[in-house]
């Protein structure tokens, strides 16, 4: 594949999730060679070629896979047997996902959600703070980079990318406000949800979902408190705790 290149610039353009597939290394007798590459979609759709056979059959579905985990891959494989080969080499390759930025959305521009901006900036994160507050933005410093909204709650279900690269982070400034975004983003897709808040209110807003929304999980499902327990409780040392835990949510550890 000569034009992968330009292909990677399509499908960025459209934003279309991909992986990026790469032989890396290649050991004794087999059909590849160092380099190769190939383009997977979620359709399975191919560009390119690293070798065909049922080796390039098993990388297409582990690219599939590679996407929808949004992490990227290193594999090793011995053609033997398995793969309907007998040459008994090595192959070793990277799948890489492309196009699957992770989306992170603050409810709250108060000092907690100003400083997760000021310390997940410049991360994998694509970071949106949003507050209901109208001219608020001018009592706050935030990176050039990161996206302000202002808008309503009511335009909150189309506006937020929701999906499995979806991070939420909820510290509004109005508990009412905290309970429906919690309750919209659990009935939306989303990667992470997470809650500010105390074990009262924790405790309140599991009763509500169950009780008023007849949702059975209840809050389960989202991280309240949110954040790793690392000690301390001014606005930075949460914001240091919401970002480790959005960072090890993001990276699988």
């Amino acid at each position: 594949m000569n034009n992968w290149i330009e292909l990677l610039a399509e499908f960025k353009k459209k934003k279309q999730p991909i992986a990026f597939v790469t032989v890396t290394k290649v050991l004794g007798s087999a059909p590849c060679r160092v380099g190769a590459k190939m383009i997977v979609t979620l359709q399975k759709e191919i560009f390119g070629t690293i070798c065909g056979g049922k080796l390039e059959f098993q990388v297409i579905n582990e690219a599939v896979i590679t996407i929808n985990k949004n992490q990227l891959q290193e594999y090793k494989y011995t053609l033997g047997p398995e793969f309907e080969q007998c040459c008994g080499g090595v192959v070793e390759l990277i799948i890489e996902p492309m196009n699957q930025s992770p989306e992170l959305y603050l409810f709250g521009a108060g000092h907690i959600g100003v400083e997760i901006c000021n310390v997940l900036n410049n991360t994998p994160f694509n970071i949106t703070l949003l507050d209901t507050r109208k001219n608020w933005k001018s009592t706050i410093e935030i990176p050039k980079n990161i996206n302000y909204l202002d808008i309503d709650f009511d335009l909150y279900k189309q506006t937020i990318n929701w999906g499995p690269n979806c991070y939420v982070v909820i510290l509004t400034h109005d508990h009412k406000l905290d309970f429906e975004i919690t309750a919209l983003a659990l009935h939306s897709k989303t990667k992470y949800i997470g809650l500010i808040g105390s074990k009262t209110k924790k405790n309140k807003f599991d009763h509500m979902l169950k009780n008023e929304l007849n949702f059975e999980a209840g809050i389960s499902l989202v991280h309240c408190p949110v954040g790793l327990d690392l000690g301390g409780n001014t606005p930075k040392e949460i914001a240091i705790s919401v970002a480790a835990e959005l960072l090890q949510i993001y990276y699988g550890k």
